[in-house]
């Protein structure tokens, strides 16, 4: 494990700032099966950013503390850093959001079903309902808004340094 510049850690700490304020501020739904967050939108980051790895577990962290499911803590959290481990290494920004809709629709969703049946016979039905809308809430947070990210970040030039090699060029030609 490489230790963050500074400048790297205070992008990192911008982006957990901006994540848990966007979650806990914006008035929509954050904590349920049908679930839409905006913030979501940045775990298309670690495309760009390697630092925004730490940066978005660590704001998903301070956001699910206020959740109603207990396992969010863990559960929400440890969807984020798997997708954003992920997203690091996907080979265009077309499959950026590939990772934060599947870890979410599958971790998430079970912490869900869990929570509401146990390991009941409800939970697979309740496991199938609760991926697919928090899956759907995902790939618009992320597909939509993600990829507006991904089109107008590398347009600003004092960014480009922290971005990893290469994909700035990649993404914008201008």
């Amino acid at each position: 494990m490489r230790r963050l510049p500074i400048r790297e850690l205070a992008l990192a700490a911008l982006i957990a700032a901006v994540y848990a304020v966007l979650t806990l501020a914006l008035p929509i739904p954050q904590y349920s099966g049908v679930q839409l967050r905006a913030a979501e939108a940045m775990t298309v980051l670690p495309f760009l950013f390697p630092a925004a790895t730490p940066g978005l577990f660590v704001g998903c962290f301070i956001a699910n503390l206020f959740s109603p499911y207990p396992l969010d803590i863990l559960c929400g959290s440890a969807a984020t850093l798997i997708a954003c481990l992920l997203t690091q290494r996907m080979p265009n920004r077309w499959l950026a959001p590939l990772p934060p809709v599947l870890c979410n629709a599958a971790i998430v969703g079970a912490e869900i079903a869990w929570f509401e049946t146990g390991f009941g016979p409800g939970f697979w039905t309740a496991y199938a309902f609760n991926a697919f809308t928090v899956g759907l809430g995902e790939f618009i947070a992320c597909v939509v808004l993600g990829e507006l990210l991904l089109s107008a970040l590398p347009r600003v030039r004092p960014l480009r340094p922290y971005m990893q090699e290469g994909r700035w060029a990649y993404i914008y030609q201008g």
